[in-house]
């Protein structure tokens, strides 16, 4: 999941992508309202957390623009001002939570993974996802790369698809281990750098352009240019 951090204040910018970023959540920050603005055209995220008092663009009414361009996207603003009005004006821009400084980093933690948790089951899977040149149809069962049908077995085909719907971002075995298998990793066991190497020699091995990459002691990656697989 990434999330955007809009707060000028570099020492709570800190603080809130530390946090998340500890929790498993990929982060991008943006220090004022200009810059959150062009952010959110160039790039996808699964969250916004905006502080409302910004320079060049104040929170509540980038606030509206979130709203107007993404109407699903979850948004938490923050403020120094905890009184009944501020919070109904927050709201009324369109914020889905509201969080009154200082707060506990624990406590965003649980309204940022709430409010994930709900936007993921009010959003239906699609029924093809699409990374550089890879197109996988979760329906036919059926992959492409520039135009070639690529055969992969079920497990394949799932691992795959979980590396395609979080591009990116560095997978760790565990994790593979527990959305794909589901199952708990046997550091004792190899089973899911085999697999690994098997979709490598299916996606990778016939094109210049390497997809599936190792991040020495972390896990893999599903990145276009992102250097020479391990």
């Amino acid at each position: 999941m990434k999330i955007l951090i809009v707060e000028d204040d570099l020492r709570v910018s800190d603080l809130i992508k530390r946090g998340l970023e500890e929790r498993g959540y990929a982060c991008e920050v943006a220090y004022d309202g200009m810059v959150a603005q062009k952010l959110l055209v160039q790039a996808s995220f699964d969250l916004v957390i905006m502080d409302i008092i910004l320079p060049k663009i104040n929170g509540i009414d980038l606030c509206k623009e979130v709203r107007q361009l993404y109407p699903a996207l979850p948004v938490i603003l923050l403020t120094a001002l905890g009184t009944t009005d501020d919070k109904v004006e927050g709201f009324d821009a369109g914020a889905d939570d509201y969080l009154v400084k200082p707060f506990e980093m624990r406590e965003l933690a649980v309204r940022v993974r709430a409010l994930l948790k709900r936007q993921g089951q009010g959003l239906p899977l699609p029924d093809v996802l699409r990374y550089a040149d890879l197109e996988m149809n979760l329906q036919t069962k059926v992959l492409v790369r520039h135009s070639k049908e690529i055969n992969l077995t079920p497990k394949e085909f799932k691992l795959l698809a979980y590396f395609m719907k979080h591009p990116e971002r560095v997978i760790s075995r565990s994790e593979i281990a527990e959305e794909v298998w589901d199952t708990h990793f046997d550091t004792g066991t190899n089973f899911i750098d085999v697999y690994i190497n098997y979709l490598r020699k299916k996606i990778d091995k016939d094109f210049d352009s390497k997809l599936i990459h190792t991040k020495s002691g972390m896990g893999f990656i599903l990145m276009q240019g992102y250097g020479q697989s391990e």
